[in-house]
């Protein structure tokens, strides 16, 4: 009788370096809490990352660990925890579609679906161009303007008809151009 496989773990990732001015945002969010809090900040430290790198790195994740002096398990599960956070690079403008009951209700499942059809993408996929992301989100808060997406977790779009998908999408190609 063969003995068991050891358990396989994932090779240690070596903390990122942040720059001098992303430790000072991290040491404006810290000095908002008691100094024995300052894992409270973990939240804010995160989003910084992701405001400036696009998405959450598990380099980055023991990087911000290091910056709290906190478990990296322990950043690992925030990160995973929440959908605002990017575990992977996506594309230039990331659009979560809210599938919740009430969008639901209100053609949510067919606006995901109109944009998997117009961008040549399924949920969860990046077009090969790098542009879009999509996404489904479980509640955007905004449920009387069904069906509704946000944009780059910044841009509430309501009431998304086929023709508002479709001229959001030629909207954000045009401005993708133009920069």
């Amino acid at each position: 009788m063969s003995s068991p496989s050891p358990i396989k773990t994932s090779a240690p990732v070596a903390p990122m370096s942040f720059a001098d001015a992303t430790l000072a945002r991290f040491a404006r969010e810290v000095a908002k809490y008691p100094a024995e809090q300052k894992q409270s900040a973990v939240m804010a430290c995160l989003a910084i990352v992701q405001q400036e790198q696009g998405w959450v790195s598990p380099a980055a994740e023991e990087g911000v660990a290091d910056y709290l002096g906190m478990p990296v398990m322990a950043v690992h599960e925030v990160t995973t925890f929440y959908n605002m956070y990017n575990q992977q690079p996506l594309g230039k403008f990331k659009l979560n579609v809210c599938t919740n009951l009430p969008c639901a209700l209100r053609d949510g499942v067919q606006t995901l679906q109109h944009l998997e059809r117009r961008l040549g993408i399924q949920m969860g996929q990046t077009t090969p161009d790098g542009l879009f992301t999509l996404q489904q989100s479980e509640c955007l808060g905004a449920c009387a303007d069904a069906p509704v997406l946000l944009v780059n977790d910044r841009h509430m779009c309501s009431f998304m008809s086929a023709d508002k998908l479709d001229q959001l999408i030629d909207g954000l190609r045009a401005a993708k151009e133009e920069a």
